[in-house]
């Protein structure tokens, strides 16, 4: 059973102290033999940006004073991956499951979220691919075109997740540019507002990516 969440906008610190703690609840029930619920949680959050654990901070081109300056906030967490942005009109998706009651391993859970991504896209008429070495889905791949449209970093533990995707729907674009997104500095971002040229309804997003996640995760259960 998966329980699906919409958290709204959340600060980034507050979703982050959730999300933990029921990430930690899970991973004590499962090694307890206790009862647990799978969830995937959706939110959007004011402007912030996360830097993985193993990110190099001069992917960050503001200081503090400058950060204040955009209304954003930098946070350090403990998740893969480098740099990215969250803002309003971004969906957040936090899956926080067993991946064994799935029979995934994390590369193919990661795959599963890219092709969920992939398939959203291509609702929308808009062609979406992976880049090798590159976690995420992108659009125009193996041209100098090359933009990324949905970012993704996971922490996993005893083969439980926390954390997850971010695929920009209506993005301001703009607060991208104040770094180097996922540490690629040759490489653009956009958003399915971008792509079509026009507002796409959020909700109307949320509910194909949901659909489109427990699709494959029952396939694979």
């Amino acid at each position: 059973m998966i329980t699906i969440e919409n958290w709204g906008l959340i600060s980034y610190s507050e979703a982050w102290e959730r999300q933990t703690a029921l990430f930690d609840e899970l991973i004590d029930a499962k090694l307890n033999g206790k009862p647990y619920t799978n969830r995937i949680i959706f939110c959007q959050h004011p402007h912030v940006y996360t830097l993985g654990k193993h990110g190099k901070a001069a992917n960050m081109l503001l200081n503090p004073t400058q950060l204040q300056t955009i209304h954003a906030e930098l946070f350090q967490v403990d998740r893969g991956g480098d740099i990215t942005y969250h803002g309003p009109g971004q969906w957040v998706c936090y899956p926080i499951l067993n991946l064994e009651d799935f029979h995934l391993g994390l590369k193919e859970y990661l795959h599963l979220l890219e092709e969920a991504v992939i398939r959203v896209c291509r609702t929308y008429g808009i062609e979406a691919a992976r880049v090798h070495r590159a976690t995420g889905v992108w659009l125009a791949t193996g041209t100098p075109e090359e933009r990324k449209i949905c970012a993704m970093g996971v922490r996993s533990s005893h083969f439980v997740t926390m954390h997850g995707l971010a695929l920009n729907v209506n993005t301001d674009l703009r607060y991208f540019s104040y770094i180097h997104p996922c540490g690629f500095i040759d490489k653009g971002v956009t958003s399915l507002q971008a792509e079509l040229q026009q507002e796409v309804p959020m909700d109307e997003v949320r509910d194909r990516l949901e659909q489109l996640i427990l699709e494959l995760l029952k396939e694979t259960a």
